[in-house]
């Protein structure tokens, strides 16, 4: 086999590689494709393949850590309205 020139991640993942690219065990993605946080897998013959694109989706629509920012932006807004 040669070596391809062009490097390029791989657009299939398996589950565990699927997990480790959005950062959580095995065990937790598995209950966020239940739950719909995560996309189903596609069906290669037998495996099931995780979309990279789909992934890349679903883990930009988690919601943010709440930081604190926007509670004191929404008190700020409210203790100018009293003013």
């Amino acid at each position: 086999m040669t070596s391809d020139a062009i490097s390029y991640p791989p657009r299939g993942l398996s589950r565990d590689e699927a997990a480790r690219y959005v950062g959580v065990g095995a065990t937790l993605f598995d209950e966020m494709v239940v739950d719909g946080r995560m996309p189903k897998p596609k069906s290669v013959n037998s495996r099931a393949i995780w979309d990279r694109v789909a992934l890349d989706i679903a883990f930009t629509a988690l919601p943010d850590k709440n930081n604190g920012l926007q509670e004191l932006l929404d008190r700020s807004k409210r203790d100018a309205k009293k003013l």
